[in-house]
């Protein structure tokens, strides 16, 4: 075998950046990872004062060099793309669009994340020694600090979305799956109010997340068993013309999506979303519902169009059901919802229906359409959370709805920031949701889905209402005597709050750059 791979070697063709290093193409990857165990050290070597500012700044300059190396590789890469990694990485144009939407959506959760005047201390708890339920003041709060340890998990987070976009095989794909997932997992958990719920929320994600891993590799290993390689590639010419049974590729096919779809929060699939949305520090709310779907969307695109693309006609049926079920589910149940981020999280659970569309619309616009869409709707969320933050009580964030009743008259400014970003995951018009939803409806038209766009603009009309009502409650009800107060906002929460506003209006006004981008090219299959 090794021979054969030598010999393999030997005769492919030179590559087309001949004069670059093998590694050029992948420096982005390399410098967030390589920067996410640096911080690993900081955290085990700076004295305790000393940690949040180096973590704060290495973090945001590791986000920054990741960029530049990003937009410099950019202007020269080959169109067809080209691997790395022996192999196991496809940087083709998909992949280097979703790696430049995680950090630039990676930089507004972190800006989130570092910010410690809206909850003093910070958001995350400082010490495993305080007890769940233990109220403390804030003088106790400041002294303890924040606990850095976020940091090195954002950045392995972050390492592994941005490896399972670009992955080229099932293997290194169900790798970078748990990279992404685990820290997750316990970033979820470290909430400083409400502690019970958010170690409750932790628990049921890692235990959820634990069994969709386990379909997505009993799926790999049947498709395994099928095409006798990991390969996308390889996967897809075995299923294009193959005399073996083809049960084994339905079977591995059905086990692989539903792990995919788990990661995505496509309804059926969600039921980890609301839990886990309400309990994880908001922070990391934002991070995971902007950039964790970015990632899994980039799987599922990926895995749809290269793996699959042939056996379309068996798996395009049942997908449309699934995304019908979620797009239902997210706009239905979002209705009964008194609490700010499970109402949030039910709206993803249907944007996910919406963006499930796009990724089914085999061609490059469906392709183009869901990039652009994951790009729009990361920013929007991760500015609707940077909101959330802000209106708080005694006991910390005021996220039932009663709560936010007058806020306008509380805080004109925050209100109108609110209703745009509401506005925009309604979908209307100058706002990118819009432009996001139009484009992949237009997508799905043209490969023959009407009813399916049907039904997705049914709901999305249905969605409007859970929208317009906190719209309605922040504008046309008096706000209670003893109701939560705005906190005014540290300049890091300013600065992912505005960000996301100027991109959510920007692409709703001026999207022909990101449009262009998202169009430049199609997965590479090698």
């Amino acid at each position: 075998m090794s021979s054969v791979l030598l010999l393999a070697q030997e005769q492919a063709p030179a590559p087309t950046r001949a004069e670059a290093p093998p590694l050029t193409a992948i420096w982005p990857i390399l410098i967030v990872l390589g920067a996410a165990c640096l911080s690993v050290l900081f955290e085990a070597l700076l004295p305790k004062h000393l940690r949040w500012p180096g973590q704060v700044v290495l973090t945001l300059l590791t986000i920054v060099a990741a960029g530049v190396k990003l937009v410099t590789y950019v202007s020269g890469a080959p169109a067809a793309g080209e691997t790395a990694m022996f192999g196991t990485l496809a940087v083709d144009r998909p992949a280097l669009f979703l790696w430049g939407t995680l950090l630039a959506l990676s930089l507004g959760a972190v800006l989130l994340i570092a910010d410690r005047s809206v909850e003093p201390g910070g958001a995350f708890v400082a010490t495993a020694a305080i007890r769940p339920g233990t109220v403390q003041d804030r003088a106790q709060v400041a002294s303890t600090g924040m606990q850095t340890e976020v940091f090195p998990l954002t950045l392995f987070a972050l390492g592994g979305m941005m490896v399972f976009c670009a992955a080229n095989d099932l293997l290194t794909m169900f790798v970078a799956l748990e990279v992404l997932s685990l820290p997750l997992y316990l970033m979820c958990g470290l909430a400083r109010r409400r502690r019970l719920l958010s170690q409750e929320a932790a628990v049921k994600y890692f235990l959820l997340g634990a069994f969709a891993s386990a379909f997505f590799l009993y799926g790999v290993a049947l498709l395994y068993g099928y095409a006798g390689s990991v390969r996308l590639a390889d996967i897809s010419e075995a299923a294009a013309g193959s005399d073996r049974s083809d049960t084994l590729l339905f079977a591995g096919m059905g086990l692989l999506v539903v792990g995919l779809l788990f990661k995505a929060a496509v309804g059926p699939f969600h039921t980890w979303t609301p839990d886990v949305y309400q309990g994880a520090p908001t922070p990391v709310t934002a991070f995971m519902a902007a950039c964790t779907k970015v990632a899994a969307f980039g799987g599922i695109l990926r895995v749809l169009q290269v793996a699959l693309e042939s056996t379309q006609w068996e798996w395009r049926g049942v997908l449309w059901g699934v995304a019908i079920v979620s797009m239902v589910i997210g706009a239905v149940l979002g209705l009964t919802q008194t609490d700010v981020k499970r109402m949030i999280a039910y709206s993803s659970v249907a944007h996910a229906g919406f963006l499930l569309i796009g990724s089914i619309a085999v061609t490059e616009k469906g392709l183009s359409s869901t990039l652009f869409y994951l790009l729009t709707y990361g920013f929007t969320t991760i500015a609707t959370f940077g909101v959330i933050s802000l209106v708080r009580d005694s006991s910390g964030e005021a996220t039932h709805l009663s709560q936010w009743a007058g806020l306008a008259k509380r805080s004109p400014l925050l209100a109108a920031v609110f209703t745009f970003l509401l506005l925009a995951l309604a979908g209307i018009p100058l706002t990118s949701g819009f432009v996001g939803k139009f484009v992949v409806f237009e997508a799905a038209l043209a490969d023959g889905m009407g009813p399916l766009v049907v039904v997705a603009l049914v709901a999305s009309a249905v969605a409007a209402f859970f929208y317009l009502r906190v719209i309605v409650l922040m504008y046309f009800s008096e706000p209670a005597a003893d109701g939560p107060t705005v906190t005014v906002p540290g300049a890091f929460t300013t600065a992912a709050i505005t960000l996301g506003v100027i991109v959510t209006l920007l692409l709703g006004i001026a999207p022909a750059f990101a449009l262009d981008w998202a169009s430049s090219g199609v997965f590479a299959i090698r």
